[in-house]
């Protein structure tokens, strides 16, 4: 009887980075490591049970809505058993049912009353799930509502001793604390009434191409942002020294903005999976509803700075020339007049996400300032060669596996399910992720992308641009096309692997890293220019050294 738990799956590990002329590079350096964190929703399947007459249900997610003196409360969910009757799919089928505790509420021996067309509700232990069936249907039970130790959901299986079972009524587990929801009234002597039915989930959610979309094309705009949009954009601290050195074109001004961009080096990567680490064990020992706040501030300050790096980008782009007009402050120097403008704004947008982030629409101002945040980082952080790309993917690769499935073996459960799934962070969640509703899904809830699902693979797809851009390849000859295509292909992969695995969770970067690194090696050793992405720019960083 394994646990069926919501899983996280993944990655959050994996995320970050800003634009440069918009965050200092220490703050920059803590929201990367912060945004190495981030979750998938799925659903984790068991072993396989035994198949017997009288046990061969699917097991189902199951909705539990209950009514106490007639006023509706808080519903819930539940898996039902193996064996026992079906529930109906459509709640207008399902039936109310008055609720009993069972005596002994464990339902493991002689009941002490009848409970004729009562739902029977007991503590799961001391016996067999078909033990409590048999017991509650012995004296007329009209189902049985059995409430776990804890808030995993249990899938009631049968033994490999139950070779003939006859239980024709329902049986649902539902969490600990739903039950006790419950119990208490009852205890209190109030009248309880519960309606269970098990909707079916659409086999496509269009929420999960919205998510598709949503993640390629960040990855594709912010490759392509400086190109078309940051090049026209001055940097406020980098035009003094723009003006110190009389440059006059606009190519050597860019040039200078990438030579301010942080490359990351291959010490660095190990370092910071390394980094990573560490901090994913304090949230797993140490994680509370305050250590999510932490998180919320370092979010909506990089998001916040992310949209006014952006829209300063854009309306610069649109309106050249706006950035021209500049005001000396103190400690900070000369800054634009439209970045005063716009920042104000970006805070307040920020400041009315986190206040509202339980609302239904709260998702949307999540998704602005986590893709501004992106397109930003992907701006600052970059892979110099496929040397360093393959040194992080690689270790980031690792990482999710290791955190994910082997770290159960030392710690008794996976540390970054647990960390994602947020036990103890007080019904707050992380914010490192897109999301969007589940539309159609009669359970509603959100399909999400860990903000690690976009970066890892976005730095090698921005290198491809800028390798691309540099050596004068074409858009077929080049590599940009190849690992956009293989960056999309990887995340359906994902997709398809939850769905046939039967939500079972697993890091997505299982599927990135050999579609998008796998296809940029391969297309390097066919064309014969892997040397040259593997060392590129190392003679140049080092020919520059001596003149830092």
């Amino acid at each position: 009887m394994a646990p069926l738990r919501r899983r996280f799956c993944s990655l959050f590990p994996h995320h970050h980075r800003h634009e440069h002329h918009l965050v200092n590079p220490s703050l920059g350096s803590f929201l990367l490591l912060l945004l190495f964190f981030s979750p998938r929703l799925a659903l984790a399947d068991d072993q396989a049970t035994p198949n017997s007459p009288g046990c061969s249900n699917k097991f189902k997610m199951v909705k539990v809505k209950y009514w106490v003196d007639g006023k509706e409360g808080t519903s819930t969910e539940g898996v039902n058993a193996q064996f026992g009757s079906p529930l109906p799919s459509r709640e207008s089928d399902a039936m109310k049912m008055k609720v009993a505790l069972a005596n002994p509420f464990t339902c493991c021996g002689n009941m002490s009353s009848k409970l004729s067309g009562l739902l029977a509700l007991a503590r799961r232990g001391d016996c067999a799930f078909t033990t409590k069936g048999n017991v509650a249907q012995a004296v007329g039970a009209a189902g049985l509502l059995v409430m776990n130790d804890d808030e995993d959901l249990f899938k009631m299986s049968c033994t490999s001793n139950d070779t003939s079972i006859n239980i024709t009524i329902p049986i649902v587990m539902i969490p600990k604390s739903a039950g006790d929801a419950i119990r208490q009234p009852l205890v209190a002597g109030q009248a309880v009434e519960i309606l269970m039915y098990a909707p079916s989930r659409p086999v496509v959610d269009f929420s999960q191409f919205c998510l598709w979309m949503m993640s390629v094309g960040t990855v594709f705009v912010a490759s392509l942002w400086s190109e078309f949009v940051a090049r026209e954009q001055t940097n406020e601290s980098y035009d003094q020294l723009t003006r110190k050195e009389s440059l006059s074109s606009v190519a050597t001004t860019k040039d200078d903005t990438e030579e301010e961009a942080l490359d990351i080096s291959v010490k660095g990567a190990v370092i910071f999976i390394l980094a990573a680490s560490a901090f994913l064990l304090v949230l797993f020992f140490f994680m509370s509803a305050w250590f999510v706040w932490l998180l919320y501030v370092m979010f909506c300050i990089g998001g916040s700075q992310g949209m006014r790096a952006c829209l300063v980008g854009i309306i610069s782009r649109l309106f050249g020339g706006s950035q021209k007009k500049k005001v000396s402050l103190p400690r900070c120097g000369e800054v634009s007049v439209l970045s005063l403008v716009i920042f104000p704004f970006c805070a307040a947008f920020a400041i009315f996400w986190v206040v509202n982030r339980h609302a239904s629409y709260a998702w949307i101002g999540q998704d602005i300032l986590g893709i501004s945040l992106m397109i930003t980082v992907l701006q600052t952080a970059r892979l110099p060669n496929i040397k360093v790309a393959a040194a992080l993917l690689c270790c980031a690769f690792v990482y999710d596996i290791f955190w994910v499935f082997i770290s159960p073996l030392l710690f008794h459960q996976s540390v970054m399910i647990a960390v994602a799934r947020g036990d103890k962070s007080g019904g707050e969640s992380i914010p490192m992720v897109l999301r969007i509703p589940r539309f159609f899904d009669p359970w509603g809830g959100y399909n999400l992308v860990g903000f690690g699902d976009v970066l890892f693979p976005g730095l090698l797809v921005s290198f491809a641009f800028r390798f691309d851009k540099m050596k004068k390849k074409g858009i077929l000859n080049g590599y940009f096309l190849y690992l956009i295509i293989g960056y999309g292909v990887g995340l359906f992969l994902t997709y398809l692997g939850l769905y046939l695995m039967d939500g079972h969770g697993q890091p997505a970067l299982l599927y990135l890293v050999p579609c998008t690194l796998g296809v940029s090696v391969v297309l390097g050793l066919v064309r014969k220019e892997l040397k040259d992405l593997w060392n590129h720019g190392e003679s140049e960083s080092t020919g520059s050294e001596p003149g830092a």
